[in-house]
């Protein structure tokens, strides 16, 4: 795939039109993967025609990656085949676990962060890998909850995830905040520890105050602080394609496309210490 801007917007059906009509708005598009498998209709239509003009990255919800489920097997075959129709240039999920005897909760819920763990995601992860015959991503989510099972802090669990599975990661900078306010910890020594080599995107988004804890509702802006974070980890971690994520209370897309030029502009004339070839 030849190389492309880093400018990347969430394809929902209230901007279909305007993406059509404008693709060089933004330089590339996510769609949630569940949307368009094992489906026909506008959406797929509508995927097929943007595949066309820019490249698309599938980000997915229902992987249930982290439960004690066997993998759904007809999950993973009709991600296989939308992969092989869209060529995407990211495969995504989540880093958590959705659902248990064969339930999906439509939730992403947290994972105890302990070596168990680890190993249980690390064979699941590779079953994954070996059936899409491609690497994946998987996303920091955010929490409101530890277990006493613990043994890791977050950004260590999540290190040793993504360097035994050799697998990738899509790092939410919004998540990262929202987290660190939740359970007391500095996002930026959380940073430090994330593996640059493995990180391939980054989420940016808006949350909501709930004044005891933050809430990761991607209904608005993104905050100040999460901005701060964002320049830090451009310049830390390396430029990557970005992508701001508002799925409720979603605005027009000439609102949505300020808030991308507005990372785009930030990104201008920080040193990322590397560049992530696409």
């Amino acid at each position: 795939m030849k190389s492309f801007g880093h400018k990347g917007v969430g394809l929902r059906p209230p901007h279909y039109k305007d993406i059509l009509s404008n693709p060089s708005s933004v330089d590339w598009c996510e769609v949630i993967s569940e949307n368009y498998m094992d489906t026909g209709g506008r959406p797929l239509s509508t995927l097929l025609k943007v595949r066309e003009m820019l490249p698309i990255a599938l980000h997915g919800v229902s992987l249930n990656i982290g439960s004690s489920d066997v993998l759904n097997r007809d999950y993973l075959k009709n991600l296989k085949l939308l992969v092989e129709g869209i060529e995407p240039f990211i495969v995504s999920d989540h880093l958590c676990w959705t659902g248990i005897e064969k339930r999906n909760w439509h939730d992403l819920l947290p994972l105890p962060m302990n070596e168990s763990t680890v190993d249980s995601l690390v064979s699941r992860i590779d079953q994954v890998q070996e059936t899409l015959g491609r690497r994946i991503a998987l996303e920091n989510i955010s929490t409101y909850v530890r277990f006493q099972s613990d043994e890791l802090d977050e950004a260590d669990f999540i290190r040793l995830v993504v360097e035994r599975a050799d697998c990738d990661l899509l790092l939410d900078v919004n998540n990262v905040f929202v987290n660190s306010v939740n359970h007391n910890f500095d996002p930026y020594e959380y940073l430090k520890k994330m593996p640059a080599d493995r990180v391939v995107q980054y989420h940016l988004a808006g949350h909501t105050d709930k004044g005891d804890f933050l809430f990761d509702t991607h209904d608005a802006e993104v905050s100040d602080p999460v901005w701060d974070l964002f320049q830090f980890t451009w310049n830390k971690i390396g430029a990557r394609p970005f992508l701001i994520e508002w799925d409720d209370k979603i605005p027009e897309f000439e609102r949505l496309v300020q808030e991308v030029e507005k990372a785009n502009e930030m990104t201008k004339g920080l040193r990322a210490e590397k560049e992530y070839a696409i």
